[in-house]
C-alpha cells in the first residue's frame, strides 16, 4: 500500500539546475513579450501567471544552495524543483503564443519530472521535512520564540478564534520582555539590532515560530512595530527617532498601520484623508486629520497610528503630496471605540470612531474601520517633520517591503503547525484497518507539504540576506506572492487528512485553513504585487 517500497531516484542537483536554467529562459521569455506587446496592464493574465512562475523559479534557484548541504537537503531541493516546472508547465499549456513560446517548450525537463515528481520519491519525504541550517544564534531565536509560542500563545488561540477574543495583554507583555518589538531597532535607539542579515533572519525566524502558535495573537504582533520603525529609521528625524523608537522597541507604544481607505485598498498612492495645518490649543503648530481609514489592524488596543495622509490638495501629485504621521490615541478594547479629543486644533472638537469588521479569521487583533474628524496632531509627528512633506507614500514602502517578508514567514508558521497537526493526525487514526499515513495519497500529501515548506524558508532566508544588503524589493514581493498561496493548499490538505474532523473547531487546522486565506490578501493583495510590483520589474528587464 505504502509508495516508499518502490525504488527511488537519487537527487541529482546538476539535472535540477539544468531544468532551472531552462525554466529561467521560459520566463524570460515570457517576460520580453510582455514588455513588446504593453506591459503587465493591457496583458493582465500573463503578467500575472508569469510573476508567480518568476517566485517559483527564484525558490527553486535559491534551494540549490540548500540541496548542497546534504541528501535530504538534497531531495527536497530535486522535488520542489519537479514540482515547480509541473505548475509552469500548467501555467503555459495552451497559452504558449500569448508567452512568445513554441509548444511544449519544457519537454526537456520531463525526464527529471518522471524521477522527481513520482508518488514515490515525493512520499518518501512525509516524514522529511530537513534541517533549516540557522547558525547557532538564530536557532537560539527559533527556540525562545518557539518555547514562548508553545507555553503561551498556543493555550490562549483557540478561544480567542472561537469567540472573536482580543489579543491576552499577557501576550504583548510577554513579547515585549523578550525584545520581540525592538528585533529592528537599532541599539542606539534602545532596541537590538545591530545590522547585518542576522536582523533580517531573526525576524523571520522570530515570525514563523510565533505564528506557528497562532497567526491573529502571534505572528502579526510584531509586525506593526517593525513597518512603523523602518519608517522612522529611513526618514525620521534623529528626535523622533529618540522619541519613538525607544518606546516602540518596549511595547510602551503600540501601533496600528491605518493606509487603506474603503475607496483605496492596495492603491496607496490614491489615499483621500487629508492632513491640513493647525494651530494647538497650547499654541504648537501641527494638522488636523479627516477622512476614514479601513483594515486597520489592531486599532483600537493601539497607543497611536501610524498614518498615510494627503498634505498636497492637488490630488493630481497622487503619491507625492503624501505624509506620514505618528497619531497619538487613547488605547480602547473590544469590537468598537469612540473618543473625543478637546485639547487639539484652537476652535475644535477632535472625533475618532472605531468599528471593527467581523472576519471568519485572523482574530484577537480585530481590524478596524476607523474615521477621523478634525482630530489633531502636532506637527513633531509628521515623520521627518517637514523634510518628509509629500514623502509619506516612500517611507510606508521602506516599511511594507519587509512586511511583505514578513508575511511570507507567517505563511510558513501557519504551513509548519500544518503540517505537523495532519502528520500527527495521520499517524494515530485508523481507516478502513490501517493508519491513515500508511496511505500512499497521504504521504504523498505530507511529502509536498514538507517541500514546499522547507523552500519556502530557505527562500525567505535568502531574501533576508538581500534586504541586509540593501536589495531584495522584488524578491521580498516574489516570496509573499509563493509562499501565501502555497500556505492556502498546504492548509487545505491539513483539514482535508483530518476528513470530517478537520472542519470541526475543536481541531486547530481548522483555524489553521480559515487564517491562511488572508495572508494572499494582506500586506499587498496578490494580483497588485504580482502586476504591479512582480510583473512590471520583468518587464523592465529587472527580475
Amino acid at each position: 500500500m505504502s509508495a516508499t517500497t518502490n525504488v527511488l531516484a537519487t537527487p541529482d542537483l546538476a539535472a535540477a539546475a539544468e531544468v532551472i536554467t531552462l525554466a529561467q529562459s521560459v520566463v524570460s521569455t515570457g517576460a520580453a513579450t510582455l514588455r513588446s506587446n504593453g506591459g503587465p496592464d493591457v496583458n493582465q493574465t500573463l503578467a500575472y501567471d508569469l510573476a508567480h512562475a518568476a517566485a517559483q523559479v527564484a525558490t527553486a534557484t535559491a534551494l540549490l544552495d540548500y540541496g548542497a548541504k546534504g541528501a535530504e537537503e538534497a531531495a527536497i531541493t530535486c522535488a520542489f524543483t519537479a514540482d515547480m516546472v509541473h505548475d509552469l508547465i500548467t501555467r503555459i499549456a495552451g497559452r504558449e503564443a500569448v508567452w512568445g513560446l513554441p509548444i511544449a517548450p519544457m519537454k526537456a525537463a520531463h525526464p527529471f519530472l518522471e524521477q522527481f515528481r513520482s508518488p514515490a520519491f515525493v512520499a518518501s519525504l512525509a516524514t522529511t521535512p530537513g534541517p533549516r541550517h540557522l547558525d547557532g544564534e538564530m536557532e537560539m531565536v527559533a527556540d525562545t520564540f518557539r518555547s514562548f509560542a508553545e507555553k503561551v500563545i498556543k493555550p490562549h488561540a483557540e478561544h480567542v478564534h472561537r469567540h472573536n477574543a482580543d489579543v491576552p495583554e499577557e501576550i504583548v507583555t510577554g513579547l515585549a520582555e523578550m525584545g520581540a518589538f525592538g528585533l529592528s531597532v537599532p541599539a542606539e535607539y534602545g532596541g537590538f539590532s545591530e545590522g547585518g542579515a542576522n536582523e533580517y533572519i531573526g525576524m523571520v525566524v522570530a515570525t514563523e515560530e510565533l505564528s506557528r502558535g497562532s497567526l491573529g495573537i502571534g505572528g502579526s504582533l510584531i509586525t506593526r512595530p517593525e513597518i512603523l520603525t523602518r519608517a522612522l529609521v529611513k526618514g525620521g528625524t534623529e528626535a523622533q527617532k529618540h522619541e519613538w523608537l525607544p518606546k516602540l522597541a518596549g511595547a510602551e507604544v503600540m501601533p496600528a498601520v491605518a493606509v487603506t481607505e474603503p475607496d483605496y485598498g492596495s492603491d496607496s498612492a490614491n489615499v483621500k484623508v487629508t492632513a491640513t495645518p493647525a494651530e494647538g490649543v497650547d499654541g504648537r503648530p501641527g494638522y488636523v486629520i479627516n477622512g476614514v481609514k479601513t483594515w486597520c489592524t489592531f486599532g483600537a488596543r493601539a497607543d497611536a497610528l501610524s498614518l498615510l495622509a494627503r498634505t498636497d490638495p492637488d490630488r493630481s501629485k497622487t503619491h507625492r503630496g503624501l505624509s506620514l504621521f505618528i497619531v497619538p490615541k487613547p488605547r480602547g478594547e473590544g469590537h468598537g471605540f469612540q473618543f473625543t479629543q478637546t485639547d487639539g486644533a484652537v476652535g475644535k472638537v477632535g472625533k475618532m470612531e472605531g468599528r471593527a469588521i467581523d472576519t471568519i479569521g485572523y482574530r484577537g487583533m480585530h481590524s478596524y474601520e476607523v474615521a477621523l474628524e478634525d482630530w489633531w496632531v502636532p506637527a513633531e509627528n509628521l515623520v521627518g517633520e517637514e523634510d518628509g512633506l509629500g514623502k509619506g507614500f516612500y517611507l510606508q514602502m521602506a516599511g511594507f517591503e519587509n512586511g511583505r517578508l514578513q508575511t511570507a514567514a507567517r505563511a510558513v508558521g501557519v504551513m509548519q503547525a500544518a503540517y505537523e497537526a495532519a502528520l500527527d493526525y495521520a499517524q494515530n487514526r485508523n481507516v478502513f484497518g490501517s493508519l491513515i499515513a500508511d496511505y500512499e495519497l497521504t504521504q504523498v500529501k505530507l511529502g509536498r507539504m514538507a517541500v514546499l515548506i522547507q523552500a519556502g524558508r530557505q527562500f525567505g532566508y535568502t531574501v533576508a540576506r538581500l534586504m541586509a544588503d540593501g536589495r531584495g524589493t522584488a524578491e521580498a514581493a516574489m516570496v509573499k506572492a509563493y509562499v501565501c498561496k502555497a500556505a492556502e493548499w498546504v492548509t487545505r490538505e491539513a483539514m482535508q487528512i483530518h476528513g470530517g474532523m478537520g472542519y470541526a473547531e475543536e481541531f486547530t487546522v481548522s483555524r489553521l485553513f480559515v487564517d491562511a486565506r488572508v495572508l494572499s490578501i494582506f500586506e499587498g493583495a496578490d494580483e497588485t504585487l504580482c502586476l504591479k510590483v512582480i510583473a512590471r520589474r520583468l518587464a523592465d528587464g529587472n527580475g
